[in-house]
């Protein structure tokens, strides 16, 4: 029996200890994996043995048994089904019988290769990558702690705005999404809730809950949990690439090339020194600039100019980002970094014919939803292209479009937020004497 490629490919997405690697890894796995088979009854490995590799069963059922059972114990803890593996990544000796209680079929794993279930990142196997890896990738790193859950921090190095950006929730959601499903689908479109704020002092729980799997497709959701509580939710459906239809209505503006255009660091030392903006808003962006952190993406506005906070302007917005650093190559890696990226500036664009003098606005995020058209490169120059159509009922909605260089466009995307007047900071009352 000789099984393709894309079906081994396919049955590792579903393997619980294969979470943790990046799709390279499991494509070369896909390749050095072969078949074995056992009938009902025969003995796959026998206590005392040298184990030699790492058996994934695809098909069947095997039992553990052994000296270490204690009278009583529930069995069913050690009857191996499909998805379950045993062995070791080393040679040593085997400490329990493993027999097939059914026709068995196993992907058997040599020892040799077992470095490749030992990555450093879950979007790399080189080992050399770590010392340059972009700080996005790093945000967007989770640590496996069982099956279909892993953890995500907050990184002293990363944004905040007071609390867990919600960014962040998105990419790290979809990072953990991704990392459930078989490396052939790719998420093609997503759906978001924003709950409650995050904390970023204390890790991120993303539990993933395997809604579907088919062949073509797959669907997940994913709750964010940070002390017992739900915070952040998300839907993604998955798809493995066809190629069939093709057309494109939206058309990218025209717009200056990025490498004509000042940087966010750039922009924001001019706006300093421009004697053209009022003291007080120059002073105050100074602050700022003091305290602020760098973002691990960079952007250029397409049509920089003198307008500060306060002023009106109209409910559009386009400006070219990139991740900071070279990416890895896995194409999950940069769905997510533009899905991370995508909320940076996006909801604001609805304020913005509400700007004038002492009219400070909260906008915060209540949904966001995107859909992934073509595949790209995030560390590669993106337009993103915002209007606002709407703003009622103390809610503000955007749509936006991202295009490559070329002008094909990558993702469709929509957000709806809360838009209040900001509460002002009430100070402490005077003593009278």
């Amino acid at each position: 029996m000789e099984l393709s490629s894309e079906l081994v490919i396919e049955f590792m997405g579903c393997v619980p200890l294969l979470q943790r690697l990046p799709a390279s890894s499991l494509m070369k796995i896909a390749g050095l994996v072969s078949v074995r088979h056992y009938d009902e009854g025969a003995s796959v490995l026998l206590e005392g043995e040298v184990i030699d590799g790492i058996y994934f069963i695809w098909e069947g059922e095997a039992e553990v048994s052994g000296s270490f059972h204690a009278d009583g114990e529930d069995c069913s803890e050690f009857r191996l089904k499909k998805y379950d593996y045993f062995g070791h990544g080393l040679a040593s000796n085997q400490s329990a019988d493993v027999i097939a209680i059914s026709k068995l079929t196993c992907l058997f794993l040599p020892n040799k290769y077992a470095n490749l279930l030992k990555p450093n990142s879950i979007w790399s196997a080189d080992e050399s990558s770590e010392d340059r890896c972009s700080l996005v990738e790093q945000i967007l790193h989770l640590d496996p702690i069982e099956d279909d859950i892993f953890k995500g921090i907050t990184l002293p190095n990363a944004p905040r705005f007071g609390k867990v950006f919600g960014g962040q929730f998105v990419g790290q959601a979809l990072a953990a999404a991704c990392k459930t499903v078989d490396c052939l689908k790719f998420v093609h479109s997503l759906h978001t809730y924003f709950l409650l704020a995050g904390d970023f002092d204390i890790p991120i729980i993303y539990q993933v809950y395997r809604v579907r799997d088919g062949r073509s497709f797959a669907t997940r959701r994913v709750d964010a949990i940070q002390k017992g509580n739900v915070v952040f939710t998300l839907m993604a459906s998955f798809q493995k690439d066809e190629d069939r239809f093709n057309h494109q209505v939206p058309t990218m503006p025209p717009v200056p090339n990025p490498d004509e255009l000042l940087s966010m660091e750039d922009l924001r030392e001019k706006r300093i020194m421009d004697p053209c903006l009022p003291k007080t808003y120059r002073n105050k962006v100074a602050i700022a600039s003091a305290e602020f952190i760098p973002w691990p993406i960079e952007i250029r506005f397409c049509e920089p100019n003198t307008s500060t906070n306060q002023t009106k302007s109209p409910p559009s917005l386009r400006y070219w980002f990139r991740a900071k650093g070279t990416l890895s190559d896995e194409q999950a890696l940069h769905r997510c970094v533009a899905a991370y990226a995508s909320d940076l500036i996006f909801l604001q664009v609805s304020v913005n014919p509400h700007r004038y003098k002492n009219n400070k606005v909260s906008a915060v995020s209540l949904d966001h939803a995107m859909w992934f058209h073509r595949s790209f490169r995030a560390d590669d120059w993106i337009l993103f292209v915002i209007d606002s159509p709407s703003a009622h009922g103390g809610r503000g909605f955007v749509c936006g479009h991202m295009f490559n260089r070329k002008g094909e466009l990558l993702v469709s995307l929509t957000q709806e937020g809360l838009l209040r007047k900001a509460r002002e900071a009430v100070s402490a009352p005077k003593p009278k004497l």
